[in-house]
């Protein structure tokens, strides 16, 4: 997964939900240096009892921000939408320079 264009990684879930394992694993896929990297990592566990639904939410250096319901996405789904992005970041980055 490409990670030096992401500024902010955003997630809330509960742990002991089956629906949260994307967004945990979408966690462990950042690099350990992310944060001195200049990405901010958010995350808020919700408590065991909380029916609200886990989410995820990315934003990228150019400013676009997608969000994510992860009852909706896999993990393999949620680093295809952020890959795709950050490649076209990757091209322009590689166009200018």
């Amino acid at each position: 997964m490409i990670t030096k264009f992401l500024t902010e990684v955003s997630a809330k879930f509960n742990p002991f939900s089956a629906c949260a394992k994307p967004a945990r694993l979408f966690l462990t896929f950042l690099p350990p240096n992310a944060r001195a990297n200049g990405t901010t990592i958010n995350t808020t566990l919700l408590p065991r009892t909380s029916t609200e639904a886990s989410s995820l939410k990315v934003k990228f250096k150019d400013g676009k921000e997608l969000k994510f319901d992860c009852e909706k996405y896999n993990i393999k789904g949620l680093v295809e939408e952020v890959d795709r992005h950050s490649r076209q970041l990757q091209k322009a980055a590689d166009l200018t320079d």
